[in-house]
């Protein structure tokens, strides 16, 4: 599996080796030792999320309160997603930027993204599943989001489908109402930097 950090300290793209034939396809989409030698600590999985997204579907920015955070392990075992990773953290040297890698059902990459990163997506075709592992379980009290089209954060996002057509973007209604970055961060949501970094400490 190779390992690629993505330019937001926390976040990783991880790509597996595939093994094909006439009868079709095999890989290891998930290591545990190699997860944990290179987030330095164990990743405890608590729960598995999986979505299906028509094409043009906007999911997040989600993200939720650190302690504990929550840390994902994403992938897209069909269809295709623009995987966005954005950072949050109030005092980051990195605030308010964002990677993005490409999520497939050709490649089989992966994403993991540590406590206190958002997390948001856009499905590139009808039918596109998304697969969460996640830390720790939902907890609606401490989840919160960013609306991944604020103009001030600045995505991005794909204007074509995986087949070329135009796509037209859905937001569920909590995602179209949530707040900007700017926003987020004077009401207080957003984590701290250093609280994060005091948290994975913990974990180590």
């Amino acid at each position: 599996m190779k390992v690629r950090p993505l330019t937001i300290d926390g976040a990783w793209e991880f790509t597996p080796v595939l093994h094909g034939d006439a009868r079709g396809l095999f890989t290891e989409a998930f290591k545990a030792d190699v997860i944990a030698e290179t987030i330095g600590h164990r990743f405890d999985l608590a729960q598995v999320n999986l979505s299906v997204s028509a094409a043009g579907v906007l999911r997040g920015v989600h993200f939720a309160d650190v302690p504990p955070g929550q840390a994902k392990y994403v992938t897209c075992p069909k269809g295709a997603v623009l995987d966005v990773i954005v950072d949050i953290r109030v005092g980051s040297p990195t605030f308010g930027t964002y990677d993005t890698v490409l999520l497939d059902d050709a490649d089989r990459r992966a994403v993991y993204l540590s406590e206190g990163l958002g997390h948001a997506f856009c499905a590139l075709e009808d039918g596109s599943t998304v697969t969460y592992l996640c830390s720790t379980g939902y907890n609606p009290g401490r989840e919160h989001g960013i609306d991944p089209l604020d103009p001030q954060l600045g995505i991005e996002w794909p204007t074509t489908a995986r087949d070329g057509s135009p796509l037209t973007y859905e937001l569920s209604p909590k995602d179209t109402e949530a707040p900007g970055l700017f926003a987020a961060r004077d009401l207080g949501l957003l984590p701290q930097f250093d609280d994060v970094k005091q948290f994975l400490q913990t974990l180590s």
